[in-house]
């Protein structure tokens, strides 16, 4: 007869994880229990990698099952939601932090600082950790620049890690250094710890910068067109990942796919041979006994300096007339922003 719920000891904590033997992912066997151990096995890397930062969780209440059995299971075809404000029942060892939302409002979000309140989210069905780029000693002002390098159709990680080569040259040229993981998907993340001293806002054109250049350098491979008719078969920089309230899933979280892939830290050098699915939630503990927590180079890192990326944005508006970016469709009309127009609906033709 299936266990009606465990109770574990983590770090002094009494965490309990309810329907334990409940199958998670159906295509690989993997149970609620094992996403829990699994996030005990990789505990020092999952709390470095959401310490003391404002977490979104997305929870999965029935698993990663597929909603139309015909295609894989994943955000796109799946039953979850993404759990932004304190969820109920939170326990007295769980923190939190008052953030503001693009729209002005204000809300309490889960503020990890130990690791059995990651475990107690993965007994509340949290899949992937979702961390802001800031941390609850300064809510406004990023720590941490994102950098997404999102394969279109036609690409594969393959163009992401050749899009990584490029990015880390221009990186470079401004003094900044990028630690870069899979997204647990085809893609690859970079993060740059930089000095909590810019708003969301200044980040995001600092992004823009490095997209632009990138572009400029290698136009048939980059693109930062927001719009996916124009992308082509290209990587997408998705610089809006920057922007307030928009966040990436964390290192070692568990990515919400039929395989159970996680978000896998990685030296540079091994980009070259890496491929994302050898990242799973049943590898991923090994690998990260005998690596030890890369993410963590991230925090111990000197962080940088975003002026000259910053005079790099102002110059390519003062001589290309390169301005500001759409932002996604839910965020309020921004001071400087270019309509948020759909290119082929400005044609006549098709109106």
């Amino acid at each position: 007869m299936p266990s009606a719920s465990v109770t574990l000891d983590v770090d002094g904590h009494k965490v309990k994880v309810s329907s334990p033997e409940r199958v998670c992912f159906p295509k690989v066997g993997i149970t609620k229990l094992q996403i829990v151990e699994y996030y005990l096995a990789v505990g020092k890397g999952i709390l470095g990698a959401v310490r003391d930062r404002p977490t979104t969780l997305e929870r999965w209440p029935k698993g990663v099952i597929p909603l139309d059995p015909a295609e894989p299971a994943g955000p796109a075809n799946g039953d979850f939601f993404y759990q932004k404000h304190v969820p109920k029942g939170l326990p007295a060892y769980a923190e939190t932090v008052d953030i503001t939302f693009p729209s002005g409002r204000s809300g309490t979000e889960i503020c990890p600082s130990n690791l059995a309140t990651v475990v107690w989210a993965a007994h509340m069905n949290t899949i992937t950790f979702h961390p802001w780029p800031v941390t609850r000693a300064a809510v406004d002002q990023p720590d941490q620049l994102r950098i997404d390098l999102d394969p279109q159709p036609g690409t594969d990680f393959t163009d992401a890690v050749r899009a990584g080569d490029v990015l880390r040259e221009v990186l470079a040229e401004h003094d900044l250094h990028g630690f870069p993981k899979t997204s647990g998907g085809r893609g690859l993340h970079v993060y740059v710890p930089i000095r909590p001293q810019w708003s969301f806002v200044e980040t995001r054109r600092a992004l823009i910068a490095i997209g632009r250049e990138m572009e400029r350098r290698t136009p048939e491979l980059v693109t930062l067109s927001w719009w996916k008719e124009e992308r082509g078969e290209r990587i997408f920089i998705d610089y809006n990942q920057m922007a307030r309230d928009r966040t990436i899933a964390s290192a070692y979280s568990v990515r919400a796919n039929d395989r159970a892939t996680v978000s896998a830290p990685l030296t540079w050098d091994e980009l070259a041979d890496a491929a994302p699915d050898d990242f799973t939630v049943r590898t991923m503990p090994a690998r990260f006994a005998e690596v030890g927590d890369l993410h963590a180079r991230v925090a111990s890192a000197q962080p940088g300096d975003l002026a000259s990326l910053l005079e790099l944005s102002a110059k390519q508006e003062s001589d290309l007339g390169l301005g500001d970016l759409p932002y996604p469709p839910d965020y309020p009309k921004m001071p400087g922003e270019p309509p948020r127009v759909q290119p082929s609906r400005k044609n006549p033709a098709n109106w």
